[in-house]
């Protein structure tokens, strides 16, 4: 049977200046009603001593709560409630006062080396904000927050990226979510993933980002090329492109305005020169041609 979760409540503190105030006023009450010298020295001693046995426990029993601090109560194995509130307080000497801060944490992933989607081997690390929202959660329903918070994030970072692919492959035909172009969209994903673990650690998480990627070192030069070779024809496809716009267009005006006549064969010869000339490299070197085109 699954165990129910804790869940927190709120515990009224008892102001540590209001009592210590009383206290204060008992024994200065007492000092002057034992200064009268009818009294023997023996029964002042005993009420200090008394006094004293009741100061020991008030002041193990005083606690601080700071700013963004809190104090979960359990007294005899059963929790009692969390301390919120600001301030030094007095409680039941007995009770054990675990503190939890309520500030927002950092925590870094280390580097890992996973397998995306298709197989590369990546290295891929996270950064994660998180805040305690349960303190009952945190403190009870797992061992140590900190260390299975650790663990979640990392394996929350490894099933990402897993169903994702480090880089788009125009080759696929169709629009996958990739870890390095879609970076907000993968973080969206961590997160929620991240937030639903840590759900039972009574743990929020505020941000998570993808603080490292990269290819493994084994196919990193490998994958530099491919995506140096993937640029190169990229880059090439929009010269052609442009190429081609240039040459109908070229063949369009001398046409429409008349300036020569040309005919199947001379129209094929001027755009093969004219794309040599826009798809090449360097720069052309001209040639005068004092005949015809047929001689």
């Amino acid at each position: 049977m699954e165990q129910k979760p804790s869940s927190e409540f709120a515990l009224r503190p008892l102001s540590a200046a209001l009592v210590y105030l009383l206290v204060i006023m008992g024994i200065s009450g007492m000092i002057t009603f034992l200064g009268d010298p009818q009294y023997e020295e023996s029964y002042v001693i005993l009420s200090f001593i008394s006094f004293f046995f009741i100061l020991i426990p008030l002041f193990c029993g005083t606690y601080v709560v700071g700013p963004n601090q809190s104090r979960a109560m359990v007294l005899f194995g059963k929790y009692k409630g969390t301390v919120r509130q600001q301030g030094i307080f007095v409680t039941n000497p007995f009770m054990l006062k675990k503190k939890v801060s309520l500030k927002a944490h950092n925590i870094a992933s280390e580097i890992i080396k996973v397998n995306d989607s298709r197989g590369n081997p990546i290295e891929i690390g996270a950064v994660v904000v998180w805040q305690v929202r349960d303190t009952a959660q945190a403190l009870f329903d797992v061992e140590n927050y900190v260390d299975y918070i650790d663990i979640q994030i990392e394996t929350a970072v490894r099933t990402v990226a897993s169903v994702h692919p480090y880089d788009e492959n125009e080759n696929d035909g169709k629009e996958v979510v990739s870890l390095r172009g879609d970076s907000d969209q993968v973080a969206n994903e961590l997160q929620a993933m991240i937030a639903k673990r840590l759900d039972r650690a009574g743990i929020k998480v505020l941000e998570s980002r993808i603080s490292h990627l990269a290819y493994a070192p084994e196919i990193a030069q490998a994958m530099l090329q491919r995506q140096q070779a993937e640029a190169i024809i990229s880059a090439r496809k929009k010269i052609v492109e442009g190429a081609v716009e240039m040459v109908d267009q070229a063949l369009h005006d001398l046409s429409a305005r008349g300036v020569v006549e040309l005919d199947d064969e001379r129209k094929a010869t001027m755009v093969s020169n004219l794309l040599v000339v826009l798809c090449g490299q360097e720069n052309a070197t001209p040639i005068i041609n004092t005949g015809s085109l047929y001689q």
